[in-house]
């Protein structure tokens, strides 16, 4: 790349700033071209201490000015998500100091906005762009110590009780967990995924401990005990209040390893010291071709095309593990950022801007259908809240407010989803983002095989408060009880319906010849009938039921019934619990309820049909699944349960793949 070719622009004028901005300046592939401060007199200092000849008095003016090419996020860790997402709008490159966001909401935000915008984005974790770093893995990966035991990361340092400070404050999302343990973690997956011969592992247990400040009400030291697979188990240690050991070791089956300076590796003589059985220890030694920073800066030079760096460097999927395992520490210590629990910060996105539908273009147009009862047209994507819960406030906002961006108005929680906190997470949602005319709420009630119009009568209004509404657009029964004559269940439904509290009604779960039944007793009586029903619907067919007394509508019969009488079906478990992922495997049953309920030698080949099919038209097996649940001769809704912002993408993609009835057939082995 030709010098220079890459002009730099600074938001934040603080130390680290101040580190990059020398680094910039000694680089031979970039230019120090703007700052960017809150204060016009700082952004002038800095600027004339760095020679930097253009000097923004506010973010944005940085952000507006054409020329800048990429800029460097080196603001407080409760602002790196909203500038640097507001950076992507501005079609900036994009490297943001650690850690990525203050948590996985936020930082599954920010990827999805690079990727939307088609900017490259990097998690400035410095080390990882040191040869060092390489070495370290290319050791581990050749069996160095054997097989990976035991990991020891440590990195502390003593700044003293000073609460103005940001790493002190609990505004700022600062503590020594988000300033010096997040190395300390991106470390311990570094090593356990080489281990495993992967980029990086994903931790199976977080258990912390912490002293957190009575006054800073964050971390001041903080420890963390982890398990990853295969066997590896991790300790870390952090803080801000104590000076202690910043090394890295390992030890393995064969032998141990230790990086002395794991954190800031030198240009020379950097050293890996690894010491098998009773031989002595062999020093590796590693140089840098240039110092540390300069290293980073030029790491995004090289990579710009690519929109990310390869591993070890920072990654995407790297960076969004990272915040999630960082999230699972913070939990396991109890520790909570006040923009994850105040009520004013929860009412705004992660970039503080305005809540909106992106343009409904391919390859991710929304497409809507219509349902009795309901006004508005309800999108055929129906997003699942069973994951969400109030206490995970901000990563459930992150993950609706992406949906409601697609275009997707519907969204399916139940009175007994994740012990009664999926429906006020979605009810905080919509009164957060003042949104309840513009969505469609479905929710069930009767989770029970003894279901009663008596037990509605209890649990509606429950449902009704804990989604801060006064009415549900459409309410379903999550069971049937057949010794109950439809005509009561009717009846109940028609009463809530003339109160306001329903608008329509259906049952989950109900065999066709039931809601027959049921809307045959509501014509001779003049009464409202079942609008929607909402059986399980894949293209897999089950072995046996997943749960008591569901229903499927996946036999000849049920399709046949939903195709005369054009009811309106929300399918359940519409990608079958995730068979079609590409997850499973005929010899691996470690889920015993997807293995016992889709493992069949004609879903294999149903999985295998969806492959091939997918390669053909260019698509993911999930999307060819969403395709088919959608192709039927009657009106489908495919009920899906992302639990990424990067999963409700690529399942959204489904709704552009059109699929001949010749091709439903052949995928469902009629042909």
């Amino acid at each position: 790349m030709a010098s220079t070719s890459l002009r730099w622009g600074i938001i934040s004028t603080g130390k680290i700033a101040r580190t990059l901005a020398d680094a910039i300046n000694q680089s031979s592939t970039g230019e120090l071209l703007a700052v960017g401060s809150r204060r016009q007199e700082t952004a002038e200092a800095f600027g004339a201490a760095f020679d930097v000849p253009r000097r923004y008095g506010n973010y944005d003016a940085l952000l507006a000015d054409p020329d800048v090419d990429v800029v460097y996020n080196a603001l407080p860790n409760h602002l790196h998500a909203e500038w640097s997402i507001k950076a992507a709008q501005a079609g900036k490159h994009i490297l943001c100091e650690k850690p990525l966001a203050t948590n996985v909401g936020q930082a599954m935000a920010l990827v999805e906005a690079a990727r939307y915008h088609d900017v490259f984005l990097l998690e400035a974790f410095m080390y990882r762009c040191h040869p060092q770093t390489a070495k370290l893995v290319e050791l581990i990966k050749a069996g160095a110590v054997g097989k990976v035991r035991l990991i020891q990361a440590s990195f502390t340092g003593n700044i003293g009780l000073k609460l103005d400070n940001i790493r002190l404050q609990n505004g700022a999302a600062g503590g020594s967990l988000m300033d010096l343990g997040c190395y300390t973690m991106s470390m311990a997956r570094l090593i356990s995924g080489a281990a495993l011969g992967q980029d990086v592992a994903e931790p199976l247990d977080v258990k912390g401990c912490a002293w957190i400040g009575a006054e800073s009400r964050v971390d001041q030291v903080a420890t963390a005990a982890l398990r990853f697979p295969g066997d590896i188990v991790a300790s870390l240690i952090c803080g801000n209040q104590c000076a202690s050991d910043r090394g890295v070791r390992v030890w393995g089956s064969e032998g141990q390893l230790e990086v002395p300076n794991p954190w800031f590796p030198q240009e020379r003589d950097n050293e890996i010291i690894v010491t098998r059985g009773g031989e002595p220890p062999e020093r590796v030694i590693v140089h840098g071709e240039q110092p540390l920073y300069v290293t980073e800066v030029d790491t995004v030079a090289a990579h710009l095309a690519a929109r990310q760096a390869p591993s070890p460097w920072m990654t995407w999927d790297d960076s969004l593990g990272q915040q999630a395992a960082l999230d699972r520490w913070r939990e396991s210590i109890g520790l909570v950022f006040d923009e994850e629990r105040d009520e004013a910060a929860l009412r705004q996105t992660v970039s503080k801007q305005p809540l909106r539908r992106r343009p409904s273009v391919p390859p991710a147009a929304m497409r809507y259908g219509h349902v009795a009862g309901i006004e508005q047209d309800v999108s055929r994507l129906v997003l699942g809240t069973m994951i969400y819960h109030p206490d995970r406030q901000a990563f459930t906002n992150a993950l609706l407010d992406y949906f409601f961006e697609l275009g997707g108005n519907c969204f399916d929680t139940a009175f007994s989803y994740r012990g009664g906190f999926s429906e006020p997470a979605l009810g905080n949602w919509i009164r957060q983002r003042n949104l309840r005319d513009q969505v469609v709420v479905v929710t069930k009630g009767g989770h029970h095989a003894s279901v009663t119009p008596d037990m509605i009568d209890h649990e509606l209004p429950i449902s009704l408060e804990r989604l801060q509404t006064d009415y549900i657009d459409i309410y379903f029964l999550h069971r049937d009880n057949p010794a109950v004559p439809v005509g009561e269940f009717v009846d109940m439904f028609n009463r809530h319906r003339a109160a306001g509290r329903v608008r329509a009604f259906g049952g989950s779960n109900w065999t066709p010849a039931r809601l027959a039944e049921a809307n045959a007793y509501a014509e001779r009586n003049g009464l409202a009938g079942f609008s929607a029903s909402s059986p399980n619907f894949t293209l897999a067919v089950w072995n046996e039921v997943p749960y008591f007394n569901c229903v499927t509508a996946t036999d000849p019969a049920s399709k046949a019934w939903y195709t005369e009488h054009q009811l309106p079906l929300f399918a359940w478990s519409s990608q079958a619990m995730g068979f079609f992922t590409g997850r499973y495997h005929p010899d691996d049953r470690s889920n015993d309820i997807v293995a016992r309920t889709w493992y069949s030698d004609d879903n294999w080949q149903r999985y295998e049909r969806a492959q091939e099919l997918g390669r053909r038209k260019g698509v993911a097996t999930t999307q060819i699944a969403v395709a088919y649940v959608l192709a039927q001769p009657f009106p489908t809704f495919a009920l899906v349960g992302p639990h990424t912002i990067e999963e409700t993408r690529t399942t959204a993609l489904g709704l552009s793949v059109s699929l001949t009835p010749e091709e439903v057939a052949w995928l469902n082995l009629e042909a």
